[in-house]
């Protein structure tokens, strides 16, 4: 759920998208992306040292802290994490280990071990504990004292970024602390792959675990707020851990908690609401928000409108699976917001009434359209073809793929459906500037066929990736776009 809060997975329960410039498509489940990786000269090194204190303090603090920083791979997924015992102790996120069972773990020096979950934490919070098997004498770091973080103070995060920048080192602030929530809030660089890694003080300690990033849109990068649950909240869970107490099932929670949905209808009467102090909050950016509920049929194309003129709507719609499908700001005009998109499978959608700023509190109005449930028009492109040994490989996990382009006009809506018996499909998009507009695995929780609505935001040739999720991804497909 790709609303505003992401987690930092390369994969997990929220998903994350990443636009980039022209390049191989580098894939980390189920939020695969693109890396914008810049070609430049080699200059030779001239030993330089360190200009003043503060680089001299960075440099001494990444040589002390990252030996004990680690990559942890999953079957799905693909965090980072922290060692805390000589032993292999490991600290990440449950988000990033939620599956449980057995784990892989890459060391600073790209040594690689197995490690066994053997924890996570209560009540949602996004904690788990692995740990390595064999080993007794692994470089640690220490936690720092709770209580002790201050806003203002520096912090650093270290942390392997998309899946493929292992041991990136990023220096910010302490942005602000939020108490009841247990998060601290950085503007050091922490990206979709920096999950379950050290947020870490001027000592070298760790003063939490980020966890979380704040964005509007479905871009999915970095832009200067992220999160990480603050060490405070550390040592009763690995106390917990310790004596066995600690849940060995990753306890799930919705950032939308547990209220329930309104339901509403498709093209029902317009809908009045008013979001108050005693509306739920969304914990990204403590905003206001309302529950809403439609069944709606694969095939619809549905339009969402929010309009308001005491506060700024903000719309987030999310699939039968949970996962989201569009959010928009003003595309209605003005400060309103409009979603309109293709429903991918049957079901149940959720749809979040939301402002865009903190704690806005005003009346607004919902109206649904949607036509009836029928088969876009005419194919733009539809193919058969099958992955086969021995054909192009993505580097990033060497599954199968092929490309076709097709022409696109700017604000035309297409629908792209990838379907396949033999395989667990996956599909990606690319604007005429190379730049991913999206990509998907799973249409919904009940099937594998992988679906996407983008609006074209340029005339041009486009480009699709037919891919499989994994490398073992071999056999026959059908790719429509409409």
């Amino acid at each position: 759920m790709n609303f505003k809060l992401l987690s930092l997975a390369v994969s997990g329960i929220l998903t994350v998208g990443v636009a980039a410039s022209a390049g191989a498509l580098v894939k980390a489940p189920p939020g695969r992306q693109e890396a914008n990786l810049t070609e430049f000269n080699s200059v030779p090194w001239t030993g330089a040292i360190a200009l003043n204190a503060d680089e001299q303090t960075n440099i001494q603090i990444y040589e002390k802290a990252s030996p004990a920083v680690v990559t942890v791979d999953t079957e799905k997924s693909n965090g980072s994490g922290t060692i805390i015992s000589p032993d292999g102790m490991v600290l990440t996120n449950a988000h990033v280990v939620s599956a449980g069972g057995t784990v892989n773990i890459i060391l600073s020096d790209g040594r690689k071990f197995v490690a066994d979950v053997v924890g996570f934490g209560e009540e949602g919070l996004d904690l788990a504990v692995v740990k390595i098997r064999g080993q007794n004498n692994l470089p640690t770091i220490p936690l720092a004292r709770p209580g002790s973080i201050k806003v203002g103070q520096q912090a650093f995060a270290i942390g392997n970024p998309f899946g493929r920048f292992q041991g990136t080192f990023t220096v910010g602030i302490v942005s602000r602390i939020d108490l009841q929530g247990g998060l601290i809030q950085t503007d050091a660089a922490i990206n979709p792959g920096n999950s379950g890694g050290p947020l870490l003080n001027s000592s070298g300690e760790l003063i939490g675990v980020n966890t979380s990033i704040f964005t509007r849109g479905q871009g999915g990068g970095n832009i200067g707020i992220g999160f990480a649950i603050s060490v405070d909240k550390v040592p009763a869970f690995l106390t917990a851990v310790r004596e066995g107490r600690a849940p060995r099932v990753a306890q799930r929670r919705s950032p939308l908690g547990n209220k329930t949905p309104q339901k509403i209808a498709l093209n029902g009467p317009v809908v009045s609401g008013k979001l108050t102090d005693k509306s739920s909050v969304l914990p990204a950016d403590n905003s206001f928000f309302d529950l809403y509920s439609f069944e709606g049929r694969a095939g619809q194309q549905i339009t969402i409108e929010m309009k308001s003129q005491e506060i700024d709507p903000y719309l987030i719609l999310l699939g039968p699976n949970q996962r989201e499908i569009k959010q928009d700001d003003d595309g209605a005009g003005g400060k309103n917001a409009r979603i309109t998109v293709r429903l991918p499978a049957d079901g149940t959608y959720t749809l979040v009434a939301n402002s865009y700023q903190a704690r806005q509190a005003g009346a607004y109005t919902l109206e649904l359209k949607a036509s009836a449930p029928t088969s876009p028009s005419r194919a733009i492109l539809q193919e058969e073809g099958a992955l086969v040994a021995g054909g192009p490989v993505l580097p990033s996990d060497n599954s199968l793929y092929r490309e076709y382009t097709f022409e696109g006009r700017s604000g035309q809506s297409v629908t792209i459906s990838l379907e396949s018996t033999d395989f667990d499909p996956y599909v990606a998009i690319f604007g005429p500037n190379g730049r991913l507009l999206g990509e998907n695995d799973d249409a919904s929780a009940s099937t594998k066929n992988a679906f996407l609505n983008v609006t074209l935001p340029a005339t041009g040739r486009y480009r699709i990736v037919v891919n499989a999720y994994d490398a073992s991804g071999r056999g026959r497909y059908t790719l429509t776009v409409r």
